[in-house]
């Protein structure tokens, strides 16, 4: 591991958020708005003539039918596997993440581990070109984007890590909001790219169309390629001058990295429960995080009546401000200081949920309103907590505590789902659910307000 002991060029830093940038294609197209809805999607029943009728039918305007329900619940099943492998790709992240972060902070190579990661990523994506919409194929799509996120993620550990890298003590939130906003509006161009070239025309470029699914797997191609060029810069980066390595661990076995890793949380929590503490706090609000995202498009459309295209609009619109507001307020983070920053973003974020609960009589506007204030605060306070991590950072521990920062982000990722769906049972309606967000975004506050920031 290197450690900066000099100000850091700027095309470096640029070299570095470009990953963000192309991690999009990963984010925002494969698992979010493109592939994972196509792999979900009626092309992938295995009786065509069943779709065809299902089809008729919803053309006539029926709501039920003998196709139509049996389709629905084929697609309900679809979802749920998709659903489970990236479950299951999540406990592998949780187990792996801390240790990878570990070997590599002990035996250096984070380029060689994060080139890894990112190509065995790329190869997933590419993989998903040779899906053809056919029911038999539909576990092989799913375990490609189950195995890419697995790489992803740990790709995701290595290149957080290098951040204290391309960073000082005096920029570290500048340049991480840098790099977040970069991913933000890096979706935002693909997405358009996507959908003008690939997704709306009747024929694409390239000649796809829905004849054989071609046209989505044409998007996985273009995913590939576009994480693969805008990964290369921070690939292909020497140590700068101006750094030093640490003492490296002789190499151990899986098992010994393993017990290591235990005695070194042991020792975190004896010397510096603050981190131990940080985690913990930050794992249960990024959670809350996600779930703006995650819930915020069903809100819309089974709550204020947004249509399919609105809520796509609205999608794109909260990754511009998003995108947008952490590159900005990335620019004053330093100055302020990253626990102000999460602290007040939190608090914003809650009287936005709740401006949501209690507007509902005030149709799409305040949803349009409270929504992008929502969108907001995401980026910078997510961006936020990756800097302040640097601040707790033993010297020379920088992989295993962004693994442990992954880890501990998968543990409790259930949080903000549950509370969102025992609020709706609560409630007895679909808004409720955006109280069990605030609720677990306040949660995350209250335990945050505890810890101690070290050099703040």
């Amino acid at each position: 591991m290197t450690v900066t002991t000099a100000a850091v060029p700027r095309r470096r830093i640029l070299g570095w958020a470009l990953w963000d940038w192309g991690s999009a294609a990963f984010n925002a197209v494969a698992t979010t708005f493109v592939l994972s809805v196509w792999l979900t999607s009626a092309a992938f029943v295995g009786d065509r003539d069943l779709v065809a009728q299902r089809n008729d039918d919803l053309a006539a305007g029926l709501t039920s039918s003998p196709a139509i329900d049996a389709v629905t619940a084929q697609l309900a099943q679809h979802s749920s596997w998709l659903g489970w492998a990236l479950s299951a790709a999540g406990v592998v992240v949780a187990l792996a993440a801390p240790v990878l972060g570990q070997r590599t902070d002990a035996t250096g190579g984070r380029r060689r581990s994060l080139t890894i990661t990112t190509a065995a990523t790329v190869a997933c994506l590419a993989a998903i070109a040779f899906v053809h919409p056919d029911a038999s194929q539909l576990w092989f799509g799913i375990l490609a984007l189950a195995i890419g996120s697995v790489f992803f993620e740990l790709a995701s550990v290595e290149y957080n890590a290098l951040l204290p890298e391309v960073s000082t003590p005096d920029n570290v939130g500048r340049v991480s909001g840098f790099g977040w906003g970069m991913g933000y509006l890096g979706g935002i161009v693909l997405l358009a790219i996507v959908l003008v070239g690939f997704i709306q025309p009747e024929v694409g470029w390239f000649g796809v169309s829905d004849t054989d699914g071609t046209r989505y797997r044409g998007v996985a191609v273009l995913c590939g390629v576009w994480f693969a060029a805008f990964a290369l810069p921070v690939l292909l980066q020497r140590d700068p001058a101006g750094t030093r390595a640490l003492d490296a661990r002789p190499r151990q076995s899986i098992l010994a990295t393993y017990r290591r890793l235990l005695a070194d949380i042991a020792s975190l929590w004896r010397t510096s429960r603050d981190t131990v503490w940080f985690l913990f706090s930050s794992a249960v609000y990024r959670d809350g995080l996600a779930g703006v995202f995650t819930f915020g498009g069903i809100i819309a459309a089974g709550t204020y009546g947004f249509g399919s295209s609105e809520v796509i609009v609205f999608a794109i619109a909260a990754n511009v401000i998003s995108g947008v507001a952490t590159i900005v307020l990335g620019l004053f983070e330093d100055r302020l200081g990253a626990r102000l920053v999460i602290a007040v973003s939190l608090i914003g974020m809650t009287i936005a949920a709740l401006a949501v609960f209690f507007g509902t009589s005030g149709g799409k506007t305040v949803f349009w309103i409270f929504g992008m204030l929502l969108c907001v605060f995401v980026g910078p306070a997510q961006s936020a907590s990756r800097a302040l991590l640097t601040k707790f950072i033993p010297e020379g521990r920088q992989g295993e505590i962004f693994g442990l920062y992954a880890t501990t982000g998968r543990a409790v990722s259930f949080l903000a789902p549950a509370a969102f769906a025992a609020a709706v049972a609560l409630g007895g309606a679909q808004i409720w659910g955006v109280l069990g967000i605030a609720a677990v975004l306040l949660l995350g506050l209250a335990l945050f307000a505890k810890v101690r920031v070290p050099h703040a």
